[in-house]
Order: structure tokens, then sequence, then C-alpha cells
């Protein structure tokens, strides 16, 4: 027996159980783990005693079960275990501090962590007068806002668990799936977890799945006034939640959403909090900025990581200011300050975002185009060094120009405290490269008027993308600033500050003058001076659906008119669909369309460009070439023969061409941007549908179904220009023959007639990494569905024409192919008041305005008794391709799916959206049912934003059809099948009998 004092040494078994992965730090290796499939997990921990150790971290498992959640997950009782098949190994000879912290992290209490100074300011109840006087601009606890709500009495775990025990809540965590649990097995959780940071109910939806909990306190007299009261239902952005969670739970480093303020008021438990000002960077925070949209992400550790291995670092003067914050206490955090908290035990509270005059200006900003001041709001001047400012795209190498959007390195810029006192700055080239040099700059000044100096000249909010990271969309920013405008006129001057930071709305205007004042004009009004929400649709009001895709530009509201300046996607996009609206509208007149009533008036059209530093305006009706024009580098000019050069046609060829392009090339690469198309039509009378939807009676949506079958069907009648095979650029014949460095899959259009190759061609790019796009979007489309949709759609999109030859051998197809607006939703259809005994009883479009029994349609009361459509408008989304295009957003958007109405509207429209393929042999199947064409629609068009050129109807921003679908149809999500979705969604286009 050997002594115990001369035991051998345990010896290191990692180099010899990692074999050559042994260099590779712990928690790269850690990392790694993550990326894999629980099922490879397993099979690595076979491999050896140190993978065994890594594979069977519980952390590591929680990362790889989150992965693969989606929608609601529970808590699963547990799982009696034979002993001697769930006994652990142990191994001695391995020491890992990486996983060791870790482990203490997931096993620490914090019942003893209270240490803070307390240097956020206490006050007891405050007028707003002493609020703004003192306190607006910092941090501050708050007591007794919250001593008369019945939430700070009922809002405990044992009393929720009662009242809401089956009421599902959203839980935060870092995936980008949306995941839901009911109370009782959240509470469950809680009970038994041991995580370093913990599942953590923050729901903004508890109004809706618990409204009781809004009765339960109200929001504070001093945070009464919030700006994004303006908007309605779906188009406010997120900013009330409901926020439970165990102890170690919380809120990394962030600073609010579009630079809003918050209070939160806590009614459980204890919250400490650390704070910074705006453009400090706490230590450990990385802060990204995307330099082609200016969409900001935050790398950083969880909050329990940063107060245990970050905090200890800091210097007494680097400390945050801190508190901790108890039962009854609101604490307000100011516009641009970072924020951490951390959940000292189970904590309850309710907290709301706010825009009020102290801050719209910062919001406003943040909503501007660019990156640099976006930087510079979160990361000071540390995001200003000259080398990553100017440097940033010259390093592109050749093959860039061959990569789609989405995959492109994107050009970042990074902000990062690496120890105390030492900051680093980073600018990542397009080889992936990061360059790191430190900056003290001191001078940084959270103003508005400081701020403002580091937008962006040269990006415009109509032409250069949105950012993925606001709040909230174009269409809805552009809307809440115009009813700001219209509904506070006392508060005019600082909107217009706010729009001009926003939109730039003083260049706008400047243009809209020299408009008005060429074709004598009436003199505007305060309230016209603003751009209305909607880029490309002269309302007020936009309704909730899926919203237009492309807007075309500026649109002003004027008494009799409306002004719509071309500017969305640069010159050479804007010039395209102008002249693909002057040769619509000429085509109208020139076959006398009864759907010419029912369109707005053109009163004139023209180009305004800035010659030798003075505006010059020529009009112009979409027919030749301008000089102006000429004189501009563009792309597709083989059509010049033909009479309106800039149609539709050409239009086509552009969009194909500008799919493979990124925003920032489109917007600048024609050196136009001193020239700006324009377009004057007459104001139409009435209301949009969306603003009437809920007012009107079943017999007005009715006729409202069949007047938008019986002109849907006239818009489908016109003739389609004759398509000059000739003009179609050589480059669109041939696909490239790389993208991203891999070899294209081939597309035979040998068969396809040339009208409709551009139409497959673009389909069969959308196709491409379809399921990734999917999986991005994620919540509400079932991850079971995604799996399967690459199954479900053609592998050859050829086969949906039923291509087929006729007597003369010529290659014909069986789908129509036909004028389309793509865009005919509740905000873009009018409707006008009317007498009720005038109602259509056949031609819904032949109603008018009531005479006799009341005052133009309305009663002594000033109710309009019923209403009938007058007009559809906003034909910026003309195209030409398959008539079903049009039909989708209808169904989805207009009818909400409402079945009754859509056989309503396929009654009146009486004309073939497909013939029977049956005749020419292709065998029935899938392929026969009508409803298949119009379902897989939803899937292929799921390209992003800069992609979509072909007029489809699932993006809204960061929305798409599928969305609307399982929104819609909340029974779908458990569907098993993309059949199952299809026949219910579009099930009654197979009883259809008028096609051929």
């Amino acid at each position: 027996m050997q002594n115990s004092d001369q035991a051998l040494p345990v010896k290191d078994r990692r180099p010899h159980a990692l074999g050559d992965l042994k260099i590779i730090p712990d928690e790269i290796i850690c990392s790694m783990l993550e990326h894999l499939t629980p099922r490879d997990v397993g099979r690595l921990a076979c491999v050896s005693s140190v993978m065994y150790i890594f594979c069977n971290e519980e952390p590591l498992w929680m990362s790889l079960c989150l992965k693969k959640a989606s929608g609601l997950l529970q808590e699963d009782p547990p799982i009696e275990y034979d002993e001697s098949c769930t006994r652990l190994l142990h191994f001695d000879g391995f020491y890992s501090p990486f996983l060791y912290r870790r482990y203490y992290r997931c096993h620490t209490v914090l019942d003893g962590f209270s240490f803070d100074s307390q240097l956020v300011k206490r006050k007891k109840i405050v007028t707003r007068e002493e609020f703004d006087r003192e306190c607006a601009e910092e941090p501050i606890l708050l007591s007794g806002l919250a001593d008369t709500w019945p939430a700070r009495n009922t809002w405990t775990i044992d009393q929720l668990l009662t009242r809401y025990g089956d009421t599902a809540f959203r839980i935060s965590q870092r995936s980008v799936r949306s995941i839901s649990m009911k109370f009782k097995d959240y509470v469950a959780y809680m009970n038994v977890q041991h995580d370093e940071d913990p599942l953590y109910i923050f729901d903004y939806k508890f109004g809706e799945n618990a409204q009781g909990l809004l009765e339960d306190y109200r929001v504070p007299d001093l945070f009464q006034e919030d700006l994004f009261n303006v908007l309605d239902g779906d188009m406010r952005p997120s900013y009330r939640w409901v926020i439970i969670g165990p102890q170690r739970s919380g809120a990394s480093w962030h600073v609010d959403p579009a630079l809003t303020s918050a209070w939160n008021t806590l009614l459980c438990g204890r919250k400490r909090w650390a704070l910074y000002p705006p453009g400090r960077v706490p230590l450990g925070v990385t802060v990204h900025v995307n330099e082609d949209d200016g969409d900001v992400n935050i790398e950083t550790p969880s909050s329990l990581e940063w107060w245990l291995d970050f905090y200890p670092l800091l210097a007494d003067d680097d400390k945050p200011i801190e508190c901790t914050q108890l039962p009854g206490e609101t604490i307000v955090v100011p516009s641009g300050w970072w924020h951490c908290i951390l959940n000292l035990e189970t904590t309850i509270a309710v907290t709301q975002n706010f825009v009020d005059s102290k801050n719209f200006e910062f919001v406003c900003l943040d909503f501007a185009p660019g990156y640099r001041h976006k930087g510079v709001c979160r990361a000071g001047l540390l995001a200003l060094e000259e080398e990553s400012l100017e440097g940033g795209g010259k390093n592109t190498s050749a093959g860039d120009h061959d990569m789609s959007y989405p995959d492109l390195t994107r050009k970042e810029k990074r902000v990062r405290v690496n120890r105390c006192g030492e900051i680093q700055n980073h600018e990542e080239d397009t080889n992936g490269v990061s360059k790191n040099y430190n900056s003290s700059k001191q001078d940084f000044s959270y103003d508005i008027n400081f701020l403002a100096k580091f937008l962006d000249e040269d990006r415009d909010h109509y032409n250069f993308p949105w950012s993925s990271g606001n709040c909230t969309g174009k269409r809805e920013m552009r809307e809440w600033l115009y009813k700001l405008w219209v509904g506070k006129p006392e508060m005019r001057e600082l909107i217009w500050k706010g729009a001009c930071l926003a939109l730039n709305a003083g260049k706008w205007l400047e243009l809209l003058e020299e408009i008005c004042n060429f074709h004598k004009l009436p003199t505007l009004t305060a309230e016209e001076k603003l751009p209305v929400g909607n880029g490309s649709n002269p309302s007020v009001n936009m309704g909730v659906g899926l919203g237009n895709l492309f807007p075309r530009g500026a649109v002003y509201l004027m008494a009799d008119c409306v002004v719509k300046i071309f500017v969305e996607g640069g010159f050479e996009s804007s010039i395209y669909g102008l002249g693909t609206e002057l040769e619509f509208y000429s085509l109208l007149a020139k076959v006398n369309s009864p759907l010419k009533n029912y369109i707005p008036d053109v009163l004139a059209s023209g180009i305004l460009y800035v010659e030798n530093g003075s505006y010059t305006i020529v009009p112009w009706d979409g027919k030749g070439v301008l000089d102006v024009i000429g004189k501009c580098n563009l792309t597709l000019l083989n059509c010049k023969q033909e009479e309106f050069p800039f149609g539709i046609w050409s239009k086509k060829q552009f969009e194909y061409r500008s799919a493979w392009m990124s925003v920032s090339k489109l917007s600048t690469s024609d050196g136009c941007n001193r020239i700006w198309p324009y377009i004057i039509t007459k104001r139409c009378k009435g209301k949009m549908f969306a603003q009437l939807r809920d007012a009107l009676s079943g017999e007005d949506v009715l006729n409202l179904a069949s007047f938008l079958g019986e002109q849907l069907r006239n818009l489908h009648l016109l003739p389609c220009p004759p398509f000059n095979e000739s003009s179609l650029s050589d480059k669109l014949k041939t696909e490239p023959p790389f993208n991203n460095g891999f070899v294209e899959d081939v597309v035979d259009t040998s068969s396809v007639p040339a009208e409709w190759e551009i139409f497959i061609r673009t389909l069969a790019r959308k196709k491409k990494n379809l399921v990734n796009r999917l999986t991005a979007w994620g919540h509400p489309i079932p991850k079971a569905l995604i799996d399967k949709v690459d199954e479900y759609i053609p592998d050859d999109f050829v086969k949906l024409l039923d291509i087929y030859q006729d007597e003369n051998g010529l290659n014909k197809v069986c789908k129509p192919c036909s004028w389309i607006h793509s865009d005919i939703m509740d905000d873009n259809v009018y409707m006008e008041p009317c007498c009720a005994s005038s109602r259509s009883n056949g031609n819904a479009a032949d109603t008018g305005p009531m005479v006799n029994g009341s005052i133009n349609g309305y009663d002594e009361f000033g109710e309009a008794k019923s209403w009938h459509c007058s007009h559809i408008i906003d034909f910026s989304n003309l195209s030409i391709g398959d008539p079903i295009y049009d039909v989708i957003p209808i169904h989805l958007d207009i009818f909400r799916g409402d079945s009754s109405l859509f056989k309503q509207f396929l009654e009146s429209y009486k004309l073939p959206l497909v013939r029977r393929m049956q005749q020419h042999g292709s065998g029935g199947g899938k392929f026969s049912r009508l409803s298949y064409h119009a379902m897989p629609r939803n899937t292929w068009d799921g390209a992003p934003e800069w992609c979509l050129r072909e007029r489809c109807y699932c993006i809204l921003h960061d929305d798409n059809v599928l969305g609307t679908i399982f929104s819609t149809w909340k029974e779908l999500r458990t569907a098993k099948s993309w059949e199952e979705v299809e026949m219910t969604v579009w099930g009654e286009l197979n009883n259809y009998k008028g096609y051929a």
C-alpha cells in the first residue's frame, strides 16, 4: 500500500482526450457544440471523457432545446429512470475555469447581492413641473406612484397562478423563434431550474391574453404624454410589457428601442440596476452597426456574468450608476441611457416605453437612414474613427458584385470596451478582418443638434433601406408623423423638426413648392406640408394589412389633387415606375376601358431636376426619352424606338436585373440623384375601405366584393403591350454561372415563350435558400411545414405554365398574361356615401350619391347610411404576369379570408385564371388545382425586400403573406401539410368555373 503523502499526481486528461482539438479554448468548444444536433452531441459524448463532460453540460442542452422550440413550450413532469441508466460518470484529471465559472453562475444565490451605493436619485411623488426641471435627463427612483394600484397587492406568484395558470405568456430568450409558456408551466420551471440566464416572461401582448392585468395598474400621470398613442392597434410599436423572472434572470446591457424613454414599476421582489449615460459603452459590450442600413445590434454577456466577471474589474470612477429597486418603486430610464438589470429574487414588474416632447426628436433621429448617427447615439465618438467612416467600402473584392444581397459580408462598425480604461474601435472589412485601435475622445454630447451633425447627407428615407432593427416600419413611421401633424397643430414646430430628421421633410417640401408653382396649384396650407403616411398611396389612415411592398415616393394630399414625387429605389427605379403608370393610363384611354371611370384622373406629370443650381421642370407623358433622362447612365435603354421606352416590359427587365444588386448600388449607381419624376392626380372623395371596414353593412361589403371582381376583370382584359423579344437584354437571357461562389442551378427556359421567361427566372431565383428565409421569419409559420416546403413547391416552375404547342407548332402557355395592379388592399379602395335605396342590385359600380332623403349620403346626424365603391388607387406597383397575383391581397387583406366574399368576388370576375391543364396532357395532380397555383406564390415570393421587384405580397418590411395566413387562420398553426393550408385558404378557387 502506498502512503497517501506519496500519491501520484493526477494526470491532465485534456490533451489525450481532445487530440488535435486541445489547442481550442474551452469556450470555443462549447460554442461549437451549440451548432450541432442533439443526436450528434449524444454521439460526440461517447468519443472521450472530456467530450463527455462538455456534452453533458446543462447550458448546452438548454441552448439545443431552445433552438428547436417554437410556439408553446411545456414543462414536462420529471420521468423516473433506472438509476443505472442515468448515473453520470465522473472523471478526475480535468479542470476547466470556463466550465467552473459557468457552473458557479448557474447555482449561485443572490440573497446578499445588494451592495450598491444607491447612486440613483430617490424621490417621492413629484409634480410634472418638478420632474421636468430636476429628473427628466437622469435616471430616478420614484416611490408612491403605485400605492393605489390593485397590482400592488395582487401581483404575487401565487395569486397570478390562481388567476392565469392556464394563460400562455411570451418568453424572452436568445432565439429568433417566438416561445410562450402557460404560467403554471413557467412557475414549475422556475422552481426547479438552475440556469445562468433563466427563461424570462417578457410579454408585450399580455393585455390581449390576460386583459385583467391591464385593470390592475394605470399609467402614472407623469407619463401620460405618449405621442405613439395616435397609432392604433398593430400599427403601434410594442410599448408595454409584463416582466416575471426568478433570481439570476434579467435584461443584459441595452439601449431601449428607437431611443425611447421608459418607466418600470416593481410589484414583487428586488431588482438590481446598473446604468451608464448615452454614448458610454459598458465594459464587455460590443456595439455592431451595419453600414448598409444602420441596423444596430448589441453583443453582451448575460446580466449575471457581467456583474460577476466584469464589474469587479471596474475602477470606482468607471462604475455605473446603481440602485436596488424595491417593491412599489418606479425607476425612470431617460432616452439613450444604457441599462442592465439583474433579478435578486423572483420579481414581477410592469414597464412601458414612451415618446414625449422631451425625447421626440431623438426618436425621429433614430428612424433616419444611415449608420453614423446611430453609432454615435449609442457608442459616442468611439463610432467616428476616420478610417472606419471613409474606408468601409473600399476593400470590396471583385467577387462581391456576383453576390446576392443577403450573402454579402455586412460592413459593420464595432465598438467594444475590453479592459478597464482600454477602449477599442473595430472596423470589419469585407474579408472579415478586424482593425483595432484605441480612442480617448471624450467631448461627446447627447444633444439633438450635435447628434444630427452625423446624419448621412447622401442617404434619404425614401431611397435607402429601412433598418430591420427599427421598432416600426417605414409606412407606420410616416403615418405616425402625419397623424401627429394633423392631430396636434399646437406641436407643429416640434413635429416639423422631427420630420426633417426622419424624412428630410424640408427637402421634399421645397420640391413640392416648385411643382405647385409650375402648375399653378393653390398655395399650400399648413396641413398639406407634410407627406402622408404611405409613400405610394394618397391616403391618411393606413389599414392593417399586407402593406405596400415598394412605395414609390413622397405623396402630398392637397385640396383637390394628390402630388406624388417618385424617388423610392433611386432615379432608375422611379423613371420606370412613372413610365409604366403613364403607359397604363394612356392604354385605358386608348381602348376606352370602363376601368378608367374608377381610377383617379391624371392632371399632370413631368420631371423636376436641378440644373446650374436652379430647379427646372419638364412636362413628360412617358413617351420618348427626354434629354435630361438620356444624359443619365441607365443600363436598359434598348427600347428607345418604342412609344413608351420606360414602359412595362423595360420595367420588368430592370426588376429582374436589380434582384442581383444591393439596394445601395441601385440607389447610387445611376448618378442621377438630382432628378425627380412626379405625377399629379385628382384627389378621391369619400373614405378608404380601411377606415370604414367595421362600420359597413353586410350588403355594402358584398357590393364591394362584386365591384372588385368587375374592376379586376376590366383590368385583366386590357391588352398587354406587344413584347419585343429583341429588346430583351442579352444579360437576362442566361443565368449567371456563379452566385456567391457556387455554380447556379440551370434554369431551362428554352420552351418558355419570351414574355414568360423573366417570370420563370425570377421565381427560380426566389426559391434559393427558401427554408432559411422562412426559418428566419419564424412564428407564426409552423416549423414542421417549413421543413416540408421544398417538397411542396415545384422543382421546375415551367410546369406551372403547362406549355403546349398549337397547330402552328408554337409554344403556348395555359396561363393568361395580363396587367396586374398587385396591391389592391383595404387602403387602396375608396368608397363614397350613397342612399340605402340606391344600393346596387346588379352592377355595384352604378350606385350614385344620395340626392333625396339625406345630404350627400348622410342622415341628419351626419352618419352615412350606405357606402359604395368609387375608386381603386395607387398603380405604382403595376406589373404584367399571372392574374392570380391580384387575387391574393384581395382575399387576404380586404376579405380577411371570408369565403362568402371571395365567392361573390369570383362570381363577378368571370375570367379564366388558368385553363384546365388536363386538356393538354399534364396528367392532373396538384398542378391541375387552381388552389395550388395560388398557394405556392406565398412561398416563392418569400425573398427579402431588396429582391421583391416581381410585385409579390409576402413581405412588408419584416412581414410576409405566410405570416398573414397563419395569423388569420390560427388553426393552421397545427397543420400537418401544405396541402391542408392550401385547401383551407384557397379551396374556394377549385369550385370556380370561370375558366375555359
